[in-house]
């Protein structure tokens, strides 16, 4: 008669030591130089917009005219309105640097999914390029949430913050 070896349950990890491998697993990321691209390209064409919204630069309404047109006129929830601006601010700062890449990355593709299905979906696909139509079209937001996407699935890439950062934890 064969004996049965007991089932033992895998050793749980500390509690300390769980929103460490947390962030390790956010920050984990390869040598990529196509996530590079793609992370960077998105945090370079979307700080300008942060910067409109928090600053007023570019023609921009500022922080407090932002908010008043998304909260005042829109109808979006303050705290909603508070997270677009910083994942549109300091989300696109913080791809550049590739720091927290698919957190960043999250907020600046549900802002873009968000102002694509409620502001300019009605305008068509096209971009305004000629001022022919009411207003932008989504394509704009599609390349978005596709640069998004990538970074996503696979993180930051090289030349990353988060590569330097993974590495440190995972010692």
């Amino acid at each position: 008669m064969a004996t049965m070896t007991p089932v033992t349950p895998a050793t749980p990890v500390s509690q300390a030591a769980a929103p460490l491998n947390l962030l390790n697993r956010l920050m984990a990321t390869k040598n990529d130089f196509g996530a590079l691209v793609a992370r960077v390209a998105l945090g370079l064409v979307i700080l300008p917009h942060g910067l409109q919204k928090t600053v007023g630069w570019f023609g921009g309404g500022g922080f407090d005219g932002t908010m008043g047109m998304f909260t005042t006129h829109m109808g979006i929830p303050a705290i909603f309105a508070f997270l677009a601006i910083m994942a549109e601010s300091v989300g696109a700062l913080a791809l550049i640097l590739g720091l927290l890449g698919r957190v960043s990355a999250l907020g600046v593709g549900i802002t873009m999914t968000t102002a694509a299905l409620l502001v300019h979906l009605p305008n068509g696909f096209f971009m305004n390029w000629f001022g022919a139509q009411q207003g932008e079209g989504v394509e704009f937001f599609l390349l978005a949430m596709a640069l998004a996407l990538i970074t996503l699935v696979k993180g930051s890439g090289a030349l990353s913050l988060d590569r330097v950062l993974a590495k440190r934890l995972g010692r």
